[in-house]
């Protein structure tokens, strides 16, 4: 653990070198996260959980302002994070309407519906837990590992450092916020 947090700190200050050290140090991680946040996505989508891992290492590391990693686990919050907004931009872009919006695209040979009905639903999350981080942000950032880095209650407490019973009260707080902007049949569980 202390050779990542190393590498990440020499990368912060400017040896790209290490860069190439570091991603096999991350990677299982990154790609078990990759896949938990693409689980929610529709099957014949393009994006797959290695192109979402490197997409969020090359934001995270290949950027010319990369920020002081204070640990693992900062890193780890931080790809989350990436891979987040990674995956709203592109539920935006297909969303939006000069690319179609509303349109559902259908191959001619099998007519398969496009994922379109699967982007409103990520779309709406966002905005509540934007909504949610207005109010208080360190209860959406709970929402945030709990949701799209799949931890459990207890792994996200120790992530933020907060108790296990901080981050229950704090879970069924998120849970109700969302359940009045999202209603309860989009909340989580």
């Amino acid at each position: 653990m202390n050779d990542v947090s190393t590498i990440l700190n020499e990368i912060a200050e400017g040896d790209s070198q290490r860069a190439s050290q570091l991603l096999p140090l991350v990677y299982a991680e990154l790609r078990n996260l990759a896949a938990h946040n693409i689980a929610g996505e529709a099957p014949n989508q393009s994006l797959n959980p290695t192109g979402l891992v490197h997409e969020a290492y090359l934001r995270l590391v290949g950027a010319a302002d990369s920020p002081r990693w204070e640990s693992r686990g900062h890193f780890m919050r931080a790809a989350a994070e990436a891979m987040r907004r990674i995956l709203i931009d592109r539920a935006r872009r297909r969303h939006a309407q000069k690319r179609g919006g509303d349109f559902k695209r259908q191959h001619f040979e099998d007519a398969v519906d496009s994922d379109s009905e699967n982007l409103l639903p990520l779309l709406e999350l966002d905005e509540a837990i934007f909504r949610l981080e207005q109010s208080d942000s360190k209860i959406a950032e709970l929402v945030k590992l709990r949701f799209f880095a799949g931890l459990t209650g207890d792994k996200a407490a120790e992530a933020l450092g907060i108790s296990p019973r901080t981050a229950d009260s704090w879970w069924s707080y998120a849970r109700a916020f969302l359940a009045s902007h999202l209603g309860p049949a989009e909340s989580l569980s």
